[in-house]
């Protein structure tokens, strides 16, 4: 059975970087679409970055753009997202979920979380 852990939140200042993995076990993620969510004002999760089975064309919310770039690597069975440039407001416990194949299918598995704090 899938499992999903996340990994590299932490303590950061104002614009620094931070990399979360998520690795996966019990089945592979080269068929899975994985996404990136954390809670927002009005939400229970936002969606903040996906990317499909393929790899191409990764989608990104318009508050991480430019800043954020999730990358996959079936080899080691884990997908990551680069942070940089951090602000105060990214501060939250970020999940990732797989989706079968595409960016636009139902969630159907979730991570745990990882904590991520910036700090101005």
């Amino acid at each position: 059975q899938l499992q999903l852990v996340e990994s590299g939140g932490g303590l950061v200042h104002l614009g620094g970087s931070l990399r979360l993995s998520c690795a996966a076990s019990g089945s592979t993620l080269t068929y899975y679409a994985i996404s990136w969510f954390r809670p927002a004002p009005g939400k229970d999760r936002e969606g903040i970055s996906c990317i499909s089975s393929t790899g191409g064309s990764p989608d990104y919310a318009d508050s991480v753009k430019g800043r954020f770039t999730i990358s996959r690597d079936n080899a080691k069975n884990t997908v990551y997202l680069q942070m940089n440039s951090l602000k105060p407001e990214d501060t939250a416990v970020y999940y990732c979920a797989v989706r079968p194949r595409y960016c636009g299918t139902n969630v159907t598995k979730w991570g745990q979380g990882t904590q991520v704090t910036v700090s101005s």
